[in-house]
């Protein structure tokens, strides 16, 4: 059995998808098996894997498209490597990942797992510098040090400062947390890293950059941000937390995340639903000037408050996120 499960979960990314698959196929430890989970796409992505002529690669097509989560975990399900990655169509690994990652592993038996840092890409394949620094900034990576990661529940929780697509697992911690929850679709990476830091596990922070992860315009819509906003409340709403710190913490998270949920639904024109869940949120944080004016707007036809928010958005500062999909960064 190989030593390493590398998987790419994949959707109508056939575009993508070679480069991903070059970047496993180029790295410089050899000892790995690749899965290919297609979640039934319609595009030419089973004819782009049939040219692959590698025994090591195993192809698992959907009959038909059953969401994130459930295409990811058929990818786990048929996974017999000891340690185990998942990184996105869009995405890729470094020549030197595996060597390095399953070092630390082969090394320090007590921990988990073990996450780098990782490049900003933009449309073309193209290492964003600019973009990469600022959000290693954001994220709170640049103030992590090499080494296991003190507490693990406040950087997966509260900083969101590591990423499952950097990080190499061993597959039977995965197990133990029952991997991904599809109740977490769309949110399940996060939801995976704060689930493992329940459960007592132990990560390893690698600060090399030994990871791509790829910003384009296919990436952003309105419908996807629901999604993901309605599965992250789930989320936060389930988890329990041993101190009152940390509860607290998770109360107003919670309520910040259903405050960001309520302003899409609005936007979207589900004004009632929307209306609500501000209500809620609101009896936590107060009612904030953008929740003001979003009630405002909820009165008005739901065209009128798109392109209202439209031009907000074409007039206010872009961050580098937006820059690097847009191609002016």
């Amino acid at each position: 059995m190989p030593k390493v499960t590398v998987c790419i979960p994949t959707y109508n990314r056939a575009s993508f998808l070679k480069y991903s698959v070059q970047s496993v196929l180029n790295q410089t430890y050899q000892d790995f098996e690749l899965i290919i989970c297609d979640d039934g796409s319609t595009d030419n992505t089973s004819e782009l894997v049939s040219q692959w002529q590698d025994a090591r690669i195993h192809y698992i097509r959907q009959p038909k498209n059953m969401g994130r989560s459930k295409n990811m975990r058929s990818g786990f399900d048929a996974a017999t490597g000891e340690y185990f990655v998942k990184f996105d169509d869009d995405d890729a690994i470094s020549p030197e990942f595996l060597a390095k990652t399953v070092a630390v592993l082969d090394n320090e038996p007590t921990v988990d797992f073990v996450c780098t840092n990782h490049w900003i890409i933009n449309q073309n394949g193209e290492r964003m510098e600019s973009a990469t620094l600022e959000n290693a900034a954001k994220w709170g990576k640049d103030k992590l040090k090499e080494g296991k990661i003190p507490d693990l529940i406040l950087q997966t929780f509260q900083h969101q400062s590591l990423q499952v697509g950097s990080t190499l697992f061993r597959r039977a911690s995965l197990a133990e947390v029952d991997y991904m929850r599809p109740e977490a679709d769309g949110c399940e990476d996060y939801d995976l890293l704060v689930r493992l830091a329940i459960a007592n596990k132990s990560g390893y922070f690698l600060p090399e950059y030994l990871m791509e992860y790829r910003f384009h315009g296919g990436q952003t819509s309105l419908k996807q941000n629901l999604h993901f906003l309605k599965a992250k409340v789930f989320c936060i709403d389930s988890y329990q937390f041993p101190s009152p710190d940390l509860e607290n913490r998770r109360i107003r998270k919670l309520a910040w995340t259903k405050e960001c949920l309520g302003l899409r639904l609005i936007e979207n024109g589900d004004t009632l639903e929307g209306r609500q869940i501000l209500a809620q949120s609101s009896q936590v944080l107060g009612k904030s000037n953008k929740v003001k004016i979003a009630l405002i707007m909820s009165y008005f036809p739901t065209s009128l408050r798109q392109l209202m928010l439209q031009i907000f958005r074409q007039l206010r500062p872009k961050d580098y996120t937006e820059q690097v999909r847009q191609g002016t960064n």
